[in-house]
């Protein structure tokens, strides 16, 4: 089976599949995974999935910003050596962990409906029935990230913002058990996996502060030559969300930005028509671009078939049509040519600066 999944023999002998999902250790990333199986065990019975979870990069090193690490791959780069071992056949991930530019010989076989890709208010119980514009100045507000944090700063100069480190469970021990946050912002569809959601205080919308590249959706990632798997598990995709996430990870791409520095998007799609909204911020929020592009993405006719079209930033699926997927990534490229054009690689060249010398 080139490795690409175990044959299990069944007490009538019968000769049944057996699927290894790779998952990071977390809680979250145990839920999301299961709920991956779940989905396949439903559409597929006869296969056997076995779950193998391990620690990343981005689990032992607590003690530092994400952004300070310097590696891109901080949560997948272990779970991607055991699918390069054939020890795994599938790794589920948030999507927005995933680079752009995957290792040679890899690929998102899926990309699930996204959850609410916005961010969330967890306040500190002390604060409980406040929104952040009610908090008092000086208010700190944890969280571990610069996309984050550049825009509420604009957003609510009032306030301080602060690194804070560990996964939902730690973060949100940290809150209640000190006194050292007022608030942390976290991921809306992390707390709403976790069946958490009475912890969101408030949700921020775009106007307040736009989300992360591929925020709120799953992917499953796969070794791209393994084509009946690629098959299996390309039934989980969810074509609003794929062309959603194609047009934002060709946008971070074609800027050349990551973790390491503030870019955010905001995506919908209405009557075929996708709207792709980018921004890259400085550090303080200060300096900002922001634009907004559409493109069709209806397929350019009834009749067009599916093909095996190759990858877009990193997403094989055949099952949506060719020219939507162009579409979409070529918005993506589009948006941020305009934004470079206006002179984002400064803001995003200095961001990184500033950064790396902190």
């Amino acid at each position: 089976m080139s490795g690409e999944g175990r044959a299990k023999e069944e007490g009538h002998g019968k000769i049944s599949r057996v699927i290894r999902l790779g998952t990071r250790k977390s809680q979250l990333a145990r839920i999301q995974t299961d709920s991956v199986a779940d989905k396949l065990k439903e559409l597929y019975p006869d296969v056997h999935l076995e779950i193998v979870a391990m620690s990343t990069i981005g689990d032992k090193i607590l003690d530092q910003a994400l952004s300070k690490i310097g590696e891109k791959s901080l949560f997948t780069k272990e779970l991607e050596n055991a699918l390069e071992r054939n020890e795994v056949d599938i790794v589920v991930h948030s999507l927005k962990d995933l680079p752009t530019a995957l290792p040679l010989g890899f690929t998102i076989g899926a990309v699930l409906e996204r959850e609410s890709p916005n961010d969330a208010v967890v306040l500190h119980p002390k604060n409980a029935g406040l929104t952040l514009d009610a908090l008092p100045d000086k208010s700190v507000i944890g969280t571990s990230s610069l996309r984050r944090a550049a825009q509420l700063k604009k957003r609510f100069p009032q306030l301080e913002f602060e690194n804070i480190r560990g996964n939902l469970n730690t973060r949100l021990r940290k809150l209640d058990e000190k006194d050292d946050y007022a608030a942390i912002i976290l991921a809306a569809a992390g707390l709403k996996r976790m069946g958490w959601e009475d912890r969101i205080s408030q949700i921020l919308g775009p106007d307040d502060c736009m989300y992360a590249v591929g925020q709120g959706a799953l992917a499953v990632e796969v070794r791209a030559r393994d084509k009946d798997i690629l098959e299996m598990v390309s039934v989980l995709h969810h074509p609003d969300t794929v062309l959603r996430c194609i047009a934002e990870r060709a946008f971070l791409r074609h800027l050349e930005g990551g973790c390491s520095v503030p870019v955010a998007v905001h995506t919908e799609v209405k009557e075929s028509v996708l709207y792709l909204t980018g921004a890259v911020y400085s550090l303080d929020g200060a300096d900002c671009l922001k634009e907004t592009m559409q493109t069709i993405i209806a397929p350019n006719s009834a009749a067009e078939e599916c093909v095996q079209d190759g990858v877009h930033v990193g997403v094989t699926a055949n099952n949506i049509p060719a020219s939507s997927k162009a579409a979409a990534e070529k918005l993506g490229v589009d948006l941020a040519t305009l934004l470079l054009s206006k002179g984002a690689k400064d803001i995003l060249t200095t961001a990184r600066q500033l950064n790396d010398a902190r």
